[in-house]
């Protein structure tokens, strides 16, 4: 995280799940940040999120009031900052398929705002979150971060002379994120019911403090222009269930519109823009063969077979129950 020192900092989201790790990770470190400016919507979540990490403890830290909606108010926010980390957005699946145009206004036409003031404000290195649900997308919350990837991908075209870099981090589930399966069954757990959508249905796992790592990875290691994606393992959601209540009654309920049995992370269309980097995948910008000669050339990087693809049922690395069992006692 050295690459952070002496620089100012924006966390769009800063109040939601990742928000509050990563910004827990740089006071942790210790790393000399000239500023961490926190900026969200709701000053209910800055209070309580004020309660655990204070601005009269930690100087450098700023409590910013603000939506990416508004493009003025993001243009002010954005003043003298050198690093911004995009992870505000609207997530629900279902919330989008009644609500589509809000999904619209917060996931694209915000990206776009944060884009713009970005490069108007002279930010020099810029990482967005997305989703595996913005790789071959079925439901609206997909195709907003699809279209919001693809934003921040092609900003790198828009920079002109700014010195900036845009580029994309993709994961799949997030372990004990707000709304994920394992609190919901954690809670479930005392009814005795834990309500199965499909059986067969599986689902990559990352644990929120590796989705921070991945972040800083892409803030240090980018070039511009890349989606990063982890090489991390899959679980059943049986597997799951089982892991959390043995003894539960387990009901088949049905999948619910816009979900998926399995995850992409990479799809088959994306083999031909994909490299392998070690720990991670990187889809790199189509066309720009300056980025893919660098990364295959000078960063040891090999390109991945033709008809590659990554996905959550296809995994060769699998989390059974005891595994489970060890990781919501280790991060939950």
């Amino acid at each position: 995280m050295k690459s952070l020192e002496g620089k100012s900092v924006l966390i769009t989201g800063g109040t939601g799940s990742f928000g509050k790790a990563f910004v827990k990770r740089i006071i942790d470190s210790n790393v000399g940040v000239k500023k961490l400016i926190v900026f969200s919507r709701d000053e209910y979540k800055q209070f309580i999120m004020n309660n655990e990490f204070s601005v009269k403890d930690h100087s450098f830290l700023r409590y910013f009031l603000g939506d990416i909606r508004d493009r003025d108010r993001l243009y002010r926010a954005f003043n003298d900052v050198d690093v911004v980390v995009h992870a505000a957005a609207l997530k629900q699946v279902p919330a989008a398929e009644y609500n589509p145009m809000e999904f619209v206004k917060t996931n694209v036409l915000g990206a776009e705002n944060i884009i713009n003031a970005a490069i108007d404000k002279g930010v020099s290195n810029i990482v967005a979150l997305s989703t595996d649900k913005a790789a071959a997308p079925i439901n609206l919350y997909g195709a907003t971060k699809l279209c919001s990837d693809k934003l921040f991908v092609a900003a790198n075209n828009l920079a002109g002379g700014h010195d900036i870099k845009f580029s994309v981090v993709r994961y799949g589930n997030v372990m004990g994120s707000r709304g994920s399966v394992i609190p919901f069954f954690q809670e479930q757990k005392a009814k005795g019911v834990l309500p199965i959508t499909d059986k067969r249905m599986t689902r990559f796992n990352l644990p929120l403090a590796q989705s921070v790592d991945l972040v800083i990875h892409a803030l240090e290691q980018s070039i511009g222009g890349e989606i990063w994606i982890p090489k991390i393992p899959s679980y059943k959601i049986m597997d799951v269930a089982n892991a959390i209540c043995e003894t539960c009654e387990k009901p088949e309920i049905g999948i619910r519109p816009g979900e998926k049995l399995h995850e992409d992370l990479i799809t088959l269309a994306d083999a031909s823009s994909t490299v392998d980097v070690g720990n991670y995948y990187a889809i790199l910008p189509q066309g720009n063969n300056k980025v893919r000669n660098t990364y295959l050339n000078e960063l040891g990087a090999s390109e991945v077979p033709a008809n590659f693809s990554y996905t959550s049922g296809d995994n060769d690395q699998w989390l059974n129950v005891d595994d489970i069992k060890v990781l919501i006692q280790k991060h939950l």
